[in-house]
C-alpha cells in the first residue's frame, strides 16, 4: 500500500483537489479494473475517453483520480489531480507505484519496423547464456529468468509494463530487454521508464493506419532516442537512410553499426546460406545458425550492444554462433520430397522483400518459389497492394489469403492486394480465401527442391475473423500438408 503523495511524485499538475495523504491499493485507466482504494487515470484513447467513465469508477471505489478535466458532479471523498496529459502522467505514476523498477536493472529498448523482436529475443538469451538473470518484452512472448508470460502487445500498457519490471527486480534480473513500438511512444507507454541505452534496427512502411504519415511514424520513432538520457547508449543502424535522424538530438552516447557504411562496429557477410551465415565481425569470423542479410544486420547489433554493455567480445561472438532467433521469423522445414517450407512474420512491404531476397540468395538454381502472403484487417490499408506487388516481383507463383481479418471483409482485402499486381504477373497469382486452403494449394503445386513460402502470421497461432479467434499455426499447417507429400 503507498500514499497518493509517494505517487505523484515528479508529476506535474496544474491542480490538486484534496489532501494526497491518503492509501493507494492500485493504479488503473480501466475502469472495469477498479478495486477500492484505486487511483483512477482518466486517459483519452483513440476509441474510448476514460473521463466518461470517472464517475464509474468512483462508484466501484476509486478514492483518487487524475484527470485532464473534472467531471461536472462528483459525489463522495474523492481527491482529484488535474494535469495537461493523462497518458503522460499514468506512465510517471505506474513507475513510482511499483517504485521504479527500470532503474534497479538495465533496461534497453529496442525499436524500428523490421528487427525488434528478433534483436530483443537474441540479447536475452545472450545475456542468459553469458550467466545473467534477465527479463524480455516482445512481441512473441514475455519471459523472465525462462519463465514465460503470454504477451498482448508488442509494448505492454504502463501498469503492466512496470509490474512486470517490479518482477525481474525482485527475482533479480540485471537486465531487461523490450520491444519499443511506436504506438507505444505516442501514447507514452513507456514515459518515467529509466533506459540504459536503445537501439534502432530500420525504418520502412508500415503502421501508417495509425500515424497517418510516415514522417508522424519516424517522429514517434525518434521521440524514444531523443528522450535518451545523457548516461544512456544510443546505437543506431548507420545503413539505414533514417539512421542517422535518430542520433539528432539524443543526449545518449552516439554509436553506430552497419554491413556497408563507416560504423563503429562493422560486418562483412562471406556465406549466406539455409544452414546459416558465415561473417567477419571485429575481424572475426564467425558461423551464425541464423539466415539472411537482416539478420545479418540483426546480429550485429546485438554484438554491439553487447558491446557497449561491457562484455567480453570472445565470449560474445562464441554464445551468439550458438543462439537462434525469435519464434515465426525465418522458420524452415523440409518435406520428404525436398520441398523448403519457411514461415516467417514478414507483415510490411520492406520485411517482404528482405525475407524474399533471402530467399533469392540462397537458392541454388532453378528451384520455384511459392509465396503464400495475405494482410491484416483494421490495419495500414495504403501497404496492401505494395505488398502484393513486392511478393510478385521476388517470387514465380503467388497466392494472395487471409491474414487476420479482424472486422473487415477478407474477400475486399484480397481485392485491395490485387490492385497493386502488374498485370504481366496476374497469370502466376491466384487468389484463395481461405488460409488452410492456400496453403495446401501452394504445397501441391510445389515440386521437390521448391520453396513454399508463407508470410504474414509468423509466431501466430491463431486467426481473427469477424473479432472471433480461431487457433491456426501457419508451420503447423505446413507440416501436415508436407507429411502429405511423397
Amino acid at each position: 500500500m503507498k500514499y497518493l503523495s509517494d505517487i505523484i511524485e515528479g508529476l506535474a499538475f496544474t491542480e490538486l483537489q484534496g489532501s494526497a495523504d491518503i492509501e493507494i491499493s492500485a493504479v488503473v485507466f480501466d475502469s472495469r479494473k477498479v478495486i477500492p482504494g484505486s487511483l483512477f487515470v482518466a486517459v483519452k484513447g483513440t476509441l474510448v475517453d476514460g473521463h466518461d467513465y470517472i464517475l464509474q469508477a468512483i462508484k466501484d471505489g476509486a478514492v483518487a483520480v487524475i484527470c485532464e478535466e473534472l467531471p461536472a458532479r462528483v459525489t463522495g471523498e474523492v481527491d482529484f489531480l488535474m494535469v495537461a496529459d493523462s497518458a503522460i502522467a499514468l506512465g510517471f505514476v505506474s513507475a513510482n507505484f511499483y517504485d521504479n523498477p527500470s532503474a534497479k536493472l538495465k533496461l534497453v529498448g529496442v525499436t524500428g519496423t523490421n528487427g525488434k523482436t528478433t534483436i530483443a529475443t537474441l540479447l536475452y538469451k545472450l545475456f542468459r547464456d553469458l550467466g545473467y538473470k534477465c527479463g524480455l518484452l516482445s512481441t512473441v512472448e514475455n519471459q523472465i529468468n525462462g519463465a514465460v508470460i503470454e504477451a498482448t502487445h508488442t509494448t505492454p500498457d504502463p501498469v503492466v509494463l512496470n509490474r512486470l519490471l517490479s518482477e525481474m527486480v525482485e527475482q533479480g534480473c540485471d537486465y531487461c530487454f523490450m520491444e519499443v513500438s511506436s504506438h507505444a511512444i505516442a501514447q507514452h507507454r513507456i514515459q518515467g521508464l529509466h533506459f540504459t541505452g536503445g537501439i534502432f534496427s530500420n525504418l520502412t512502411h508500415d503502421h501508417l493506419d495509425y500515424h497517418k504519415t510516415f514522417n508522424s511514424y519516424l517522429k514517434a520513432k525518434k521521440t524514444f532516442f531523443d528522450e535518451l538520457p545523457a548516461n544512456a547508449f544510443a546505437l543506431t543502424n548507420v545503413d539505414d537512410k533514417n539512421g542517422s535522424v535518430m542520433l539528432q538530438n539524443t543526449k545518449a552516447h552516439k554509436k553506430t553499426y552497419g554491413l556497408k557504411s563507416m560504423a563503429d562496429y562493422k560486418a562483412r557477410m562471406i556465406e549466406n546460406q539455409f544452414e546459416g551465415l558465415l561473417l567477419l565481425i571485429d575481424n572475426e569470423e564467425v558461423w551464425f545458425k541464423m539466415v539472411g542479410t537482416f539478420n545479418a544486420y540483426n546480429l550485429l547489433a546485438v554484438y554491439a550492444a553487447a558491446m557497449l554493455l561491457e562484455q567480453d567480445k570472445t565470449k560474445i561472438l562464441t554464445s551468439l554462433s550458438k543462439l537462434t532467433g525469435a519464434k515465426g521469423r525465418f522458420d524452415y522445414i523440409v518435406a520428404p520430397n525436398k520441398i523448403i517450407g519457411i514461415v516467417d512474420y514478414a507483415h510490411s512491404p520492406d520485411a517482404v522483400q528482405n525475407i524474399l531476397s533471402t530467399i533469392h540468395d540462397i537458392r541454388k538454381g532453378n528451384e520455384k518459389v511459392i509465396t503464400v502472403i495475405g494482410c491484416g484487417g483494421d490495419r495500414d490499408k495504403t501497404k496492401r497492394p505494395i505488398m502484393a506487388k513486392t511478393a510478385c516481383e521476388w517470387s514465380d507463383r503467388v497466392i494472395l489469403t487471409s491474414d487476420n481479418p479482424r472486422s473487415e471483409d477478407p474477400a475486399q482485402i484480397i481485392k485491395d492486394m490485387e490492385e497493386g499486381i502488374d498485370p504481366a504477373f496476374r497469370r502466376f497469382t491466384l487468389s484463395i480465401v481461405d488460409r488452410h486452403e492456400a496453403i495446401k494449394t501452394a504445397c501441391m503445386l510445389a515440386k521437390p527442391g521448391d520453396i513454399v513460402l508463407v508470410a504474414g502470421k509468423g509466431h501466430e497461432k491463431y486467426q481473427e475473423v469477424k473479432g472471433v479467434r480461431t487457433h491456426f499455426d501457419d508451420m503447423e499447417e505446413l507440416s501436415e500438408q508436407f507429411k502429405l507429400l511423397v
